[in-house]
């Protein structure tokens, strides 16, 4: 059985935005995730391993592993086949949206404005990341681009910061957020990760 948005949405209070450079850090990352508390995994389709490492971390115990800057049908195609079981993307767009529905993908596409989630709507989506968070208008925006669309959740990504992530979960149409800064810039810490992982997986919602 696929897992529905909701379900990675209730996976942790933050799923980690990863943009994975050696194929070697994979498995050791994802372990140090899922032991920190985050299981839900997006690997950006950002650097050329991308697939390869959702291959690895696919195979690790806990993981549900996603991927993200989803841009089009081909990329859903060779996500799936590289074993997500979520589909990211910054925007969305109608040839998108129905590759993700007639694939059975469980997609979070990235919306900014008004115009964008009545899109979703249309396609028959109600969860989406809102993106990019902090310079799309942060959470004044989000207020009230939720106001309208009642029942819609959202999943704040860009800029997201342990420090402002509680003030974004505290909104009842924020289901979780995506960020970053549990993986620190440079060569891979697991201790560290796991550290962050933690911390980011106990924030209240």
């Amino acid at each position: 059985m696929s897992m529905t948005v909701d379900d990675v949405m209730a996976l942790a209070p933050v799923i980690p935005v990863l943009i994975v450079e050696s194929l070697a850090d994979a498995v050791p990352l994802a372990q140090a995730l899922v032991a920190g508390g985050l299981p839900a995994l997006e690997v950006t389709m950002r650097t050329p391993v991308a697939l390869e490492v959702m291959r690895e971390m696919a195979q690790v115990p806990g993981a549900v592993v996603g991927a993200g800057t989803v841009l089009n049908p081909r990329q859903i195609d060779q996500a799936l086949e590289a074993g997500a079981q979520f589909i990211v993307s910054p925007g969305l767009t109608e040839p998108l949206g129905k590759a993700a529905i007639a694939n059975g993908a469980t997609l979070l596409p990235g919306v900014a404005t008004a115009a964008d989630i009545m899109r979703g709507l249309d396609l028959g989506l109600e969860r989406f990341k809102f993106f990019p968070a902090s310079t799309s208008g942060g959470l004044p925006a989000l207020k009230a681009l939720a106001a309208p669309f009642g029942g819609v959740r959202f999943c704040p990504t860009g800029g997201i910061t342990a420090a402002n992530a509680p003030e974004w979960l505290a909104q009842p149409f924020v289901g979780c957020v995506g960020g970053s800064w549990v993986v620190p810039k440079g060569p891979l810490d697991p201790a560290a990760v796991e550290a962050l992982a933690k911390e980011a997986a106990t924030l209240p919602r």
